[in-house]
């Protein structure tokens, strides 16, 4: 599995959120890897009419319905379309207390999923399994983005600390994802799947940049 973070990058303004959505599920269709976007709540209800592959919000609220203004709404979102959300991204911090509230309440939705971010083993060990979140993502903010970096060539020993923390949680690995064999080792360590964003969103070719990444799976 894979979990394409569209963010704000301007590559998905105007047409090219459905551009990249396209690009997602042709190479989610050829290789039978499942792909999910997470796309910004300007995009997802257009997005959810175009294309068969699940769609994540990059994050949710703690509002469900009712007099509460700006917010974003899980279970408006799944009228519309969505499938889950990640939740306290480096970039989209939350208070625990505040992850454990939308996570009990996302539970009450049906066939959504929660896929918590933690930073650092400590979040996690903490608070952040306590939680019972659908999916653990591990993403050490300082390899975000990161070129040469990722969080399997830097950080492996607690990624295999996290899976064998998280037991019957899937664990996922993202921060610094840019090469095929990020995802190997990430894989070879016991995680379900990897997060990416500017390596796929922002590169020149995002097929091309897409279909060698999921090519990890089947090696």
């Amino acid at each position: 599995m894979i979990i394409i973070n569209f963010k704000l990058y301007p590559q998905t303004f105007k047409d090219g959120a459905l551009s990249l959505v396209k690009i997602c599920e042709k190479v989610s269709q050829e290789s039978k890897i499942k792909i999910i976007p997470a796309v910004s709540a300007l995009d997802l209800y257009r997005l959810s009419k175009e294309t068969s592959l699940d769609l994540y919000l990059q994050n949710t609220d703690h509002f469900l319905e009712g007099r509460h203004s700006g917010w974003v709404s899980p279970l408006q979102a799944s009228f519309l379309g969505a499938k889950g959300t990640l939740l306290n991204h480096s970039e989209h911090p939350l208070p625990p207390g505040t992850v454990k509230t939308i996570i009990k309440q996302n539970q009450t939705i049906k066939n959504f999923k929660t896929v918590l971010c933690v930073k650092s083993f400590g979040q996690a060990e903490i608070w952040g399994l306590n939680s019972k979140p659908d999916y653990l993502a591990y993403e050490p903010k300082s390899l975000i983005a990161n070129k040469k970096k990722s969080v399997a060539t830097e950080k492996p020993l607690i990624i295999k600390k996290l899976v064998d923390l998280a037991q019957d949680i899937p664990v996922l690995a993202g921060a610094g994802i840019h090469q095929k064999s990020d995802i190997s080792t990430a894989l070879s360590l016991g995680v379900k799947g990897v997060i990416v964003s500017s390596d796929v969103v922002t590169a020149t070719d995002p097929e091309k940049e897409l279909f060698d990444l999921v090519s990890a799976f089947s090696s």
